[in-house]
């Protein structure tokens, strides 16, 4: 009789632990697979540490999801999700129609202003007429390249396309481009390094088209993965409502980088 309530009793132990192991669902978030501070970067061990990787972080533990950062080409990371590599992606992507007609998102988790960052000392406007006969850089498949061939490719000298938002930041810092767009704060990030205080400054913001650079920032998903959505808006709600989102912000700007 003792043998056998040992047994019973073992048996319930394995059969709880194994509840509890199975309670945090693993999702595979895809990142792109270059450093994109103050959002991503990897450490000197390959970690991924950055404002958006502590946002991802603090959504996953809200919603007892087991995350797995997982870094992926950044023209690879849409056909990554809808063929089941990731489960979402959370990579300062902007929630747009074009893409909706692909996958889905969250509700949006920050909205920041895009802008054209240019030489240091050289004068130029935001606009087609002011960067008229110039040499654009913008990195592919990104809301940048979509508005800069809509409203600068008439004008502009050329729209020169990077792999990486970096590789255009380099190639406008070493003058074999005239300008890059991009997202304010990784630009600014940029300007405030040593090679981009020598080189370069925010010349300011472009007129908005939500149609193309739409409403903001969302965690991507695929099309039905409706509760996986319902779990990551409900997270989305709760940080934003107990604090934790304004507490991970305010390690990295003085300012609501939630927008309007």
């Amino acid at each position: 009789m003792k043998s056998f309530l040992k047994t019973t009793v073992a048996a319930v132990v394995l059969v709880v632990a194994g509840m509890g192991a199975a309670s945090a669902e693993q999702v595979k978030v895809g990142i792109a697979a270059e450093p994109y501070p103050p959002f991503t970067s990897p450490d000197a061990s390959g970690k991924w540490n950055g404002w958006e990787v502590d946002i991802i972080n603090a959504l996953c533990e809200q919603a007892k999801l087991d995350c797995v950062i997982t870094p992926v080409a950044w023209d690879g990371i849409i056909p990554a999700l809808t063929t089941k590599k990731i489960d979402m992606i959370a990579s300062s992507m902007s929630i747009t129609d074009e893409r909706l007609k692909t996958i889905d998102f969250s509700d949006k988790y920050y909205n920041t202003p895009t802008v054209i960052m240019g030489a240091k000392g050289v004068e130029m406007q935001p606009t087609p007429e002011g960067l008229k006969g110039k040499i654009i850089g913008v990195q592919v498949s990104t809301v940048h390249q979509a508005y800069a061939k809509k409203y600068f490719a008439s004008t502009a000298a050329e729209i020169k396309e990077y792999q990486t938002q970096d590789e255009a930041n380099q190639d406008l810092a070493a003058g074999r481009i005239d300008a890059t767009q991009a997202d304010s704060l990784a630009l600014e990030t940029f300007v405030a390094t040593d090679a981009g205080k020598a080189c370069c400054e925010i010349k300011g913001k472009v007129a908005d088209d939500l149609e193309i650079l739409g409403p903001g920032v969302g965690v991507g998903m695929r099309k039905g993965d409706t509760e996986l959505k319902d779990k990551i808006n409900a997270a989305i709600k709760a940080i934003r409502s107990d604090g934790k989102y304004d507490e991970i912000s305010k390690k990295y700007f003085n300012f609501d980088i939630y927008g309007g």
